[in-house]
């Protein structure tokens, strides 16, 4: 998550609002409400909240114009009240389903009601793609796997055996079929490659790193 996050107020103007997103290059702002109790999370508005506060042909994001200073909409008046969160122990599949499910694009992060980050669709892609990043030799394999079966350890069997590095190893869903991800460098990566090959996993996919030239 982000937890260096810029907010607004309820009471800031919308142009205002759409000022800061533009100079910031963001899409959205949790709304936050000073109360007597503390900090408190009103709401969140985003880009698209605020141009529809706006007539179709005028764009609060470019240039101020006399016609948009003289709207007097206030972020309070458009954000969204009824939010979805998250926890900071939240596992970064379940916020990811959660997104996916819901059709939004952010979820605040709160601890004791008390809103810590934000985690964006962005943030959650450049998570997924650190697991896959590609650095050095190697290669990626993608194969079936049984129902339950341990993939773990039969990968570690197989590393130990070629001693090559399992660098990341993730199993999934691919057409209603457990699938294993597998990335792998260092060692007899072919060896194992062929172990694969000749036990009863049916490899689907092989990429390798870097990959050669057309």
């Amino acid at each position: 998550m982000r937890k260096d996050v810029i907010v607004a107020e309820p009471g800031m103007l919308a142009i205002d609002a759409a000022a800061l997103m533009a100079q910031k290059g963001i899409r959205r702002l949790p709304v936050i409400e000073q109360l007597s109790r503390g900090p408190h999370l009103a709401g969140l508005v985003s880009a698209k909240d605020i141009l529809h506060a706006f007539p179709p042909d005028v764009n609060p994001f470019a240039v101020i114009t006399p016609e948009t200073a003289r709207t007097k909409v206030t972020v309070g008046d458009i954000m969204s009240r009824y939010l979805v969160t998250t926890t900071p122990e939240t596992p970064i599949e379940e916020a990811a389903a959660m997104m996916l499910e819901r059709k939004i694009g952010a979820l605040p992060v709160l601890h004791e009601l008390r809103m810590v980050g934000l985690i964006t669709q962005s943030d959650i892609f450049r998570a997924f793609v650190s697991i896959f990043a590609a650095s050095g030799e190697g290669i990626r394999v993608t194969f079936d796997m049984s129902k339950g079966e341990d993939v773990f350890g039969f990968i570690a069997a197989a590393a130990r055996k070629r001693k090559v590095t399992v660098v990341s190893l993730i199993s999934s869903q691919q057409d209603d079929r457990p699938v294993c991800v597998v990335r792998l460098n260092g060692g007899a990566i072919d060896g194992l490659l062929d172990d694969l090959w000749n036990s009863n996993h049916t490899v689907l996919n092989v990429l390798r790193f870097p990959e050669l030239p057309q």
